[in-house]
């Protein structure tokens, strides 16, 4: 009715829109807060997982921190995280600017590139295994030597696998992030810049990149948080081998918690990779400045 007699849609009243938020509110202290202070208070307890929980003080933490494993795993975490971030962005920049033309065919090419992340982390994990191994695999089918080796016993090959399949994976997601930031890019800008003769790659470094600098925040935001919790594909690919190649945080909190039976200390990695999130991600949203939060928004 007020669009037909002209007068704009009437707005609720201040005092209703913190109601509004009440429901996501619940949600998120019911599945982030408050498993998230368990968490912080299991670190000062010894338990198996089964049997009755004990304080213990800060003898979790002491463990943890003292382990000469920790580091390691911190090292091959971060260079997991900077390595498929490397591959992955580029990648998905290019891929997202392909995909946000107007043609048909790179729609069709969008829903086919799509189809990676519609996968189960274990079943693209178990399908790879299978098509890497040395014997029975895809390099022995096709009597292909360079592909016959043993690429998951090796420390090099195995870490250059896993980047290489959790970069098969995330791609598609990344790129569909920068084909919607291209799109919000206003075309007048490239109209503009042929009339004063560049070309497309001219275009690319000078008006694409530049206009997805808060869409790449948001990206890499999303990329280096959710390297954190590689877990299911490492664990099905390489279970943290060969030694402790592949062995991130988040693998050694689930063999120190589940195989282990050691609660206490994993609960101790988890707090370790929440507050390592929360850093990075507070670290990257101050590399994209202060009006970060909306051009987010607005680009993704």
């Amino acid at each position: 009715m007020s669009s037909l007699t002209g007068h704009p849609p009437r707005r609720p009243p201040r005092s209703v829109l913190p109601w509004l938020a009440t429901p996501a509110l619940v949600v998120f202290v019911g599945f982030a807060v408050i498993p998230l202070v368990g968490v912080f208070a299991l670190s000062f307890t010894t338990w198996d997982g089964i049997g009755t929980i004990h304080p213990s003080g800060v003898t979790s933490w002491r463990a943890v921190l003292t382990d000469p494993g920790l580091p390691h795993a911190l090292w091959v975490t971060f260079l997991v995280m900077a390595v498929s971030w490397a591959v992955q962005t580029p990648l998905s920049i290019l891929l997202g600017t392909f995909l946000a033309g107007r043609q048909r065919y790179r729609a069709v090419l969008g829903v086919i590139y799509f189809v990676p992340l519609m996968l189960s982390s274990a079943a693209i994990a178990i399908a790879y295994k299978a098509l890497l191994d040395p014997n029975f695999g895809l390099g022995a089918g096709l009597g292909l030597q360079l592909l016959s080796q043993d690429w998951l016993g090796r420390p090099g090959l195995a870490f250059g696998v896993v980047v290489f399949v959790v970069s098969w994976q995330f791609v598609p997601f990344h790129s569909l992030i920068y084909q919607g930031g291209v799109q919000q890019i206003p075309h007048s800008l490239y109209e503009a810049a042929q009339l004063d003769g560049a070309g497309r790659i001219r275009q690319f470094f000078s008006i694409t990149l530049p206009q997805l600098r808060y869409t790449i925040i948001t990206s890499s935001t999303l990329m280096v948080v959710g390297s954190l919790t590689f877990f299911d594909l490492i664990f099905v690919l390489t279970e943290g081998g060969p030694g402790d190649a592949t062995r991130v945080l988040a693998l050694d909190m689930y063999k120190r918690g589940f195989q282990a039976s050691l609660m206490g200390p994993a609960s101790v990695i988890a707090v370790i990779l929440v507050l390592l999130g929360l850093a990075l991600a507070l670290l990257l949203r101050r590399l994209g400045g202060r009006d970060a939060g909306a051009s987010q928004l607005e680009g993704a």
